[in-house]
């Protein structure tokens, strides 16, 4: 879905219909947006642009009139022509045909337009998973810049493995919790997605069948299916149980590659695996030689109790690839994390690493260096835990003000997330666009298990705590319109 990133000049003395309507124009003739590709919504254009639908409406007719756009059936506008293959007999490149072509799968069309849709002025984003930029912490990022100024002599490649400092800092951070890795057992990457982008392409076989739980933030992207994987969802309940016990007969049955699991702060769900389950699993999984990616972005941000120390700490026989990230507790746009593994599936995938990006940023890897050694790391995280843990709590006093007849939901120990579970059955597509005409930006139940028609993640990390109040409010009596 295409964006203008304009707004009109309401001070021109060309019609504002007119204005759009060229501007689109250019972009179909200078081929940036090439023939075949769809237009958006009259609605959400004039949303985009802050005019009435009738003036997009109007552009679209005069676009449509010099035969440049066609609303086809079921597909919405899409342009048919531009002024090129209006005047030669030759057609140019169709790019639609080569983007559908490519083998890496688009996003889902709901995750598209999430993440397009984040980006609208004052939008209240309540599913989004990243922290607030009133929790970024300023003063102590400028206090580590200013620092880092007096260290760095230059810039350059770093090794494969990355930054020698910063593995060290990971290895000792990870005893904290149980792990014990040395610095070669160590792969800096891009932020935990990157990780799993590296196993799909480096270990595993196209046609692998990755378990994983069920719902599970892994449906929403489509890194393994890129890579010609199937995933076979395990549905989890609290305690886990019946989790377990199919675990081992799933496994002989489809001949998974892996398991792919969040003991900790489970997205979407909050849930936490506990310790003697941690004990269990890993027991199946090295019965089975079944090998784990444990994912543990959200593993520092707890708030009531700490969590059980992770499966890696447990591993005594290589069986976990432990991936963890600072994109969840200092900032996402840092993209640092890293894996933990035996380290010839380390030196592998810093191989292939090396042949896609050549390595994460240098500035981010000394940041996230300076971050962990100086104790910055752990003071901020105990303040972003209390913060954490005020949000938590307005998000569940305006709950029970006004969901407790119309939703269910479980209390979060930690992470970002209350898995809302809405009681009548109300399509999640139709609850997704109506909210976000009243401006409310959700994430469904459905983005993370296809099935799924009654949940929303809730989370009260991002949005500030007066949009919340606002945004369930007003989610509440969206809500109760459509079922009634």
């Amino acid at each position: 879905m295409f964006t203008l990133h304009w707004k009109p000049v309401r001070t021109s003395a060309l019609p504002i219909y007119k204005q759009i309507a060229d501007l689109i124009k250019g972009k179909i003739e200078t081929g940036e947006w090439p023939v075949g590709s769809k237009l958006p919504t009259e609605r959400a254009l004039a949303q985009e642009l802050g005019v009435n639908r009738s003036t997009v409406v109007a552009a679209y007719a005069e676009l449509s009139a010099e035969g440049l756009i066609e609303g086809k059936s079921g597909r919405g506008t899409v342009i048919t022509n531009n002024t090129w293959t209006l005047l030669a007999a030759a057609p140019p490149p169709d790019w639609n045909a080569y983007v559908h072509a490519g083998a890496h799968q688009p996003n889902l069309p709901a995750i598209r337009e999430i993440n397009q849709a984040e980006f609208i002025p004052g939008i209240i984003r309540l599913g989004t998973g990243e922290l607030s930029p009133e929790l970024f912490p300023k003063e102590k990022m400028q206090s580590v810049l200013r620092r880092l100024i007096a260290q760095i002599d230059a810039l350059g490649y770093e090794e494969p493995k990355g930054l020698l400092r910063l593995r060290e800092q990971v290895s000792r951070y990870l005893l904290g919790k149980g792990i014990e890795a040395s610095p070669d057992s160590i792969l800096i990457v891009s932020g935990s997605l990157q990780a799993l982008q590296l196993i799909s392409v480096g270990l595993l076989h196209r046609g692998s069948t990755i378990l994983l739980e069920k719902p599970s933030y892994l449906y929403s992207i489509h890194v393994f299916q890129s890579a010609g994987m199937e995933l076979y969802g395990l549905p989890i309940e609290q305690d886990y149980q019946d989790f377990l016990r199919r675990l081992t007969d799933v496994k002989k049955l489809k001949n998974a590659a892996l398991l792919y699991t969040i003991p900790s702060f489970h997205n979407p769900t909050g849930r936490v695996m506990s310790e003697e389950n941690r004990r269990k699993l890993l027991s199946v999984c090295e019965r089975e030689r079944l090998p784990v990616i444990e994912d543990d972005v959200y593993g520092d941000l707890w708030i009531d109790t700490s969590p059980p120390p992770p499966l890696k700490a447990y591993d005594k026989t290589g069986s976990v690839l432990y991936t963890g990230s600072l994109s969840k507790t200092v900032s996402a746009g840092l993209r640092i994390g890293w894996i933990v593994g035996p380290v010839p599936v380390i030196d592998r995938l810093a191989d292939i690493k090396m042949q896609t990006d050549y390595g994460s940023s240098s500035l981010s890897q000394w940041v996230a260096a300076e971050w962990l050694e100086s104790g910055v790391y752990e003071e901020h995280v105990q303040e972003v835990r209390k913060q954490l843990r005020k949000r938590r709590e307005l998000a569940l006093i305006v709950l029970h003000k006004y969901f407790n007849d119309i939703a269910c939901w479980e209390k979060s120990g930690g992470g970002f997330y209350i898995w809302l579970k809405i009681k009548a059955d109300i399509s999640p597509e139709k609850l997704f666009a109506k909210a976000l005409e009243e401006g409310i930006l959700l994430n469904p139940g459905n983005i993370y298990d296809r099935n799924d028609r009654q949940h929303m993640r809730i989370s009260y990390a991002y949005a500030k705590p007066a949009e919340l109040e606002e945004g369930l409010y007003r989610l509440s009596k969206i809500i109760r319109e459509i079922k009634s």
